[in-house]
């Protein structure tokens, strides 16, 4: 049997880990996590297989689409809802990524929630998290991507409020929640439509998948009422399913916020796989989102509604984050809107230049975010569980191996030329944005975010590993009962956690991840470099062609300088701010604060997106559901108030009027009718006396009325 077969095994097994754990007990910690992590590396073996499976099939001229469907129910006379999987190679590398990072990740919790004391359930989350992930990239189905879409909703929920008993994590758990249905209830409209006008939710079933040339032609030739075409209405909405689950504008505000959970939540979910679902999303759908110019021969003018809608948002979207992460001071909520402005790059990429362009930033932005999302943990985890970078401070001669790693992934993101697989991924997605045809402004865009981008990054390493340590030492926080990442309790539960030592370097379990993702961040580039382009090959399913002269073609060597330039420019700004001068205390002004307090203030505020969201959507909400509570209780309740009191009035004249009129009439009636009968009964008592006596008073009437009736003639 070939490998499409046994793909379903690589969900799975971190499923199966996931229910086996749910079942096990609080103290069987060693348990959980063996099961956890050895789950994760048989489906990275799995993967790797498949990749090697499809590396196979490569160099046909177009992506091969291996595929394994079956029946899963049948409903009306002869219809069968059909399942399946599909191997490509945009699967195959999504599986690598996820499972590869998933694995260090799983290997990089046993060490920061060594001492929670819910270390069990934290494992089976993140199982079962794995296992909906992995079910994402592997479906043909867009019913089985959903179920298993909505499944990687439930444990972010769980995961973001997996302490529970903090206000701010479960707050923020319901957030991420209820925020990301928004868009999977465009997405799951967009699904019924797509089924209405198509028949089928198989993305590849033989030429007659949704995906596939006779549906698009089908999908682009009807139009909706308003004049747009089918095919866009689908693709608009299911990319509201996109743009929720990875923090687009508008509906960015719950990611940042989700940072109350576990660190390695963080870098799991909002770093490395469940963001980049969204992304993943709009590359598996492309067909469609790309619709009318994927039918074209020659489409490189054409562009589509939904590509355009996709590179705008995701134009605004990096701008938008890269400016409000200038001004954060939490250590992961900077890393936080830096994925969000990311997020935004890949769709620009996946709108100006295809999948192959979006994915390359996706696969690198994996590895060296969630290595800062890492890193920033095991900051969190030497300095006492503090997250303020103003209170932080040289830990560069604390933590050697936190600050080597950290500044690998902080020029990495930042895009420092030639060395680092983000500028090459970034890079890419500019390069494609210079030659859209419709619009320049997302290029620029794109280089003005790229710019604060390293100056933000730039920042927040000098805050935290240059200067003079800031960290308040020799005292126990018990006032503030600050929540230790260990377990989530407090100092108070805790009393051994004390900020009375100074900063040290996390454990080797934590930081030998790190040096594995760093060594990523810094090679995994190369990969997808103009002169050796081997990623947009295979995803595209071409020849590969090396070509080192391509580097001199169409504008890209002259968008490298550019690149070059913005990213030394905001390394350069960033170091002439914070790099000169360290900043002495924690209570000293920002210097971009003493420069610019109005501007930093709005920053600092997110733009009052979320105020404005409070008072206009959550506000209106409520005012609606008080304006609903009082129609309710006068309106409605007193309508139905009004309606039991006629009906009790009503009751009660009924009553009298059956009582007193038919009651009484009707007895009154039956009294004279026996009356009646008693004297009839008289007259029929069977004596002849008395028969004689009627007969003769009778007769004595009769002649008295004759005699009566003579006289008066």
């Amino acid at each position: 049997m070939s490998m499409i077969q046994y793909l379903w095994l690589i969900p799975t097994l971190p499923l199966l880990a996931a229910a086996l754990t749910a079942i096990a007990k609080q103290p069987q910690r060693r348990f959980a996590a063996t099961l956890a992590i050895a789950s994760m590396s048989l489906a990275l073996v799995l993967s790797c297989i498949a990749l090697t499976v499809a590396l196979q099939h490569w160099g046909h001229g177009e992506p091969e689409h291996q595929v394994y469907n079956f029946r899963w129910f049948q409903f009306g006379d002869n219809h069968w809802l059909e399942l399946g999987w599909v191997l490509d190679p945009l699967t195959a590398v999504m599986l690598v990524m996820v499972s590869f990072v998933g694995l260090l990740i799983f290997i990089y919790s046993t060490g920061y929630m060594a001492q929670d004391e819910n270390f069990t359930r934290f494992f089976c989350f993140l199982s079962l998290f794995a296992a909906a992930m992995l079910g994402v990239v592997i479906a043909n189905n867009l019913l089985l991507l959903f179920i298993c879409w909505e499944l990687v909703g439930l444990t972010s929920y769980l995961l973001i409020g997996f302490w529970y008993h903090k206000p701010a994590a479960a707050a923020a758990a319901k957030k991420a929640f209820i925020t990301t249905r928004i868009g999977d209830l465009a997405l799951l409209l967009g699904m019924v439509w797509l089924y209405s006008q198509s028949g089928t939710l198989l993305f590849y079933n033989g030429g007659k998948g949704c995906l596939e040339q006779t549906a698009l032609l089908k999908l682009v030739t009807q139009t909706t009422s308003i004049g747009v075409a089918v095919s866009t209405g689908i693709a608009l909405l299911i990319f509201c399913g996109a743009i929720g689950k990875s923090g687009q504008v508008p509906l960015h505000v719950w990611l940042p916020d989700a940072m109350e959970g576990p660190t390695p939540v963080s870098a799991l979910i909002h770093a490395a796989t469940m963001v980049a679902a969204g992304v993943f999303l709009v590359a598996r759908v492309y067909p469609l989102m790309g619709a009318p110019a994927t039918l074209v021969a020659d489409h490189a003018e054409v562009v589509s509604t939904a590509l355009r809608a996709v590179t705008w948002v995701g134009a605004i979207t990096a701008l938008f984050a890269a400016t409000i992460a200038v001004a954060q001071s939490d250590i992961k909520r900077i890393l936080a809107y830096s994925t969000v402005s990311q997020l935004g790059f890949m769709m620009i990429g996946l709108g100006v230049g295809g999948v192959a362009v979006g994915m390359f930033h996706l696969i690198t932005h994996a590895f060296f975010k969630a290595l800062l999302f890492m890193g920033a943990g095991s900051v969190i985890h030497g300095c006492h569980e503090e997250q303020d970078i103003r209170c932080m401070g040289g830990l560069r001669k604390f933590m050697p191996i936190t600050f080597a790693t950290y500044a690998i992934g902080m020029l990495a993101l930042s895009g420092f030329p030639l060395l680092f697989s983000g500028f090459w991924s970034k890079d890419e997605i500019l390069h494609h944005a210079h030659t859209w045809s419709v619009s320049h402004w997302p290029f620029y865009m794109g280089v003005v975010g790229a710019l604060l981008t390293a100056f933000y990054m730039t920042r927040q390493v000098f805050y935290v590993f240059f200067g003079n340590c800031r960290l308040t030492l020799g005292k126990t926080t018990t006032s503030e009962q600050r929540t230790v990442a260990h377990g989530g309790a407090t100092a108070k539960e805790h009393p051994h956690v004390e900020l009375s030592s100074e900063p040290h370097e996390s454990p080797l379990v934590m930081t030998a991840p790190l040096m594995v993702l760093a060594f990523f961040s810094v090679t995994l580039g190369f990969i997808g470099t103009p002169a050796w382009p081997w990623f947009q090959a295979f995803l595209e399913g071409k020849q590969l062609v090396s070509a080192p002269g391509k580097l001199m073609e169409g504008g890209i060597l002259s968008v490298m300088g550019l690149s070059t330039i913005v990213v030394f420019a905001g390394i350069g700004l960033g170091y002439w701010l914070y790099g000169r001068k360290p900043v002495p205390a924690s209570q000293q002004p920002d210097p971009i604060e003493r420069l610019w307090p109005d501007v930093f203030y709005l920053l600092k505020r997110k733009y009052f997106v979320d105020e404005i969201y409070d008072w206009a959507v959550v506000g209106l909400n409520r005012r609606w559901a008080q304006a609903c509570d009082w129609l309710d209780r006068w309106v409605w309740n007193g309508a139905v108030q009004i309606i039991s009191y006629l009906t009790v009035v009503l009751s009660w004249a009924n009553r009298v009027f059956d009582e007193k009129v038919v009651n009484l009439g009707f007895d009154e009636g039956c009294e004279g009718v026996s009356l009646g009968a008693r004297l009839m009964s008289k007259l029929q008592n069977g004596r002849i006396q008395n028969y004689l006596r009627t007969i003769g008073l009778a007769l004595a009437i009769l002649v008295l009325i004759l005699i009566w009736g003579c006289h008066a003639q």
